[in-house]
């Protein structure tokens, strides 16, 4: 069997300060499997700048200037962590055997590739890298991450424990993983309906190097209900139930009071009137929110916007190109068409 052709996409959003590390690790990695003959001379490292507004596309551009084994994927927007991943993965298909995602601050360990490459020779067309453990997150992350997967787990949503978005796909995988068209894409969900044959690595994870985090609270919350309305009814399920539950207990409560009253055993006062109303408008407003939050979706998903936008792809490059200086810095001859100037 030949040495499959690799790319390694990282997405980058803001990682001006990390990347002088992973750069260099990454293509010592790379050589190294290249020198083992794990891999083809020709696999590559993909990195895809998510619009970041640091010096993220200056060090990728430098560095594909005097690398060949880096290219750069800048896109014009931010378009978010999935569509960042989706982007490099769809622009490198063609040119590669298997395809491997991994965050720019390394924190899923790069020396668990090698171990994934022998899956994918093995037959295997995806394969999940797996965290052995959460005993580095804190207390509030750990539960959590946990209390999500196994929420997903009791709606139906199959997904692979403590996996995120440190994977690799075989080229069928990823043909097929083009056939989805949603717009909000969740890929930790979406990989395995693929249903091809699988394997799991399980890996340590690293502290980030440097740099801060681009996952706060608020994005992570974000992540998790943007997962549980992508692939499962059963919010607005549960809301049915507990409107009829709300209903039915109020229907009682009305009988049980009237017949309070006339035996004269109560008097009248506002405050069940109250809490009635506060409840059941609340639970009302509850309804509209998730109706509204699906309602949503389908518009979106009605209008088929594209998932990013390219600005300049230097991994599809044409060959024949020549250096020339664009402000002071070493660059590529450009088709102003396809490519346009890079300042």
């Amino acid at each position: 069997m030949s040495e499959p052709v690799l790319t390694i996409v990282v997405p980058c959003y803001n990682e001006e300060e990390v990347l002088p590390i992973t750069l260099p690790r990454l293509m010592g990695l790379l050589k190294g499997m290249i020198g083992e003959q794990l891999i083809s001379p020709k696999s590559r490292l993909l990195f895809v700048d998510d619009g970041s507004k640091d010096r993220t596309w200056e060090i990728i551009y430098k560095e594909t200037l005097k690398n060949e084994l880096v290219k750069g994927l800048k896109l014009a927007v931010n378009a978010g962590h999935q569509n960042a991943l989706l982007a490099g993965i769809f622009t490198a298909k063609a040119a590669s055997d298997c395809i491997i995602s991994i965050d720019a601050d390394l924190q899923d360990d790069p020396s668990a590739i090698p171990e994934f490459i022998r899956k994918y020779n093995e037959g295997c067309e995806v394969v999940y890298g797996v965290r052995k453990s959460r005993e580095s997150d804190t207390w509030f992350k750990r539960f959590t991450a946990q209390g999500f997967y196994k929420l997903m787990a009791k709606m139906g949503v199959n997904l692979v424990y403590n996996h995120a978005d440190f994977r690799l796909l075989g080229k069928r995988a990823v043909n097929e993983l083009e056939r989805f068209r949603e717009v909000n894409m969740f890929l930790r969900g979406v990989v395995p309906l693929i249903g091809f044959k699988s394997a799991e690595v399980y890996y340590d994870r690293c502290e980030r190097e440097a740099g801060e985090s681009k996952y706060p609270l608020r994005k992570m919350l974000a992540f998790a209900f943007d997962g549980i309305t992508s692939f499962s009814i059963t919010p607005i399920r549960l809301v049915l139930i507990v409107g009829i539950a709300s209903s039915v207990i109020s229907i009682l409560s009305g009988i049980s009071f009237l017949f309070l009253k006339f035996f004269g055993e109560t008097e009248t006062g506002w405050t069940s009137l109250i809490i009635s109303i506060w409840l059941i408008g609340g639970l009302q407003l509850i309804a509209i929110g998730l109706i509204g939050e699906y309602i949503g979706k389908i518009y979106k998903e009605s209008k088929q916007r594209p998932k990013f936008v390219v600005d300049i792809d230097m991994f599809n490059l044409p060959l024949n190109l020549k250096n020339e200086s664009v402000n002071g810095m070493e660059s590529y001859q450009l088709d102003s068409r396809q490519y346009p100037e890079t300042n």
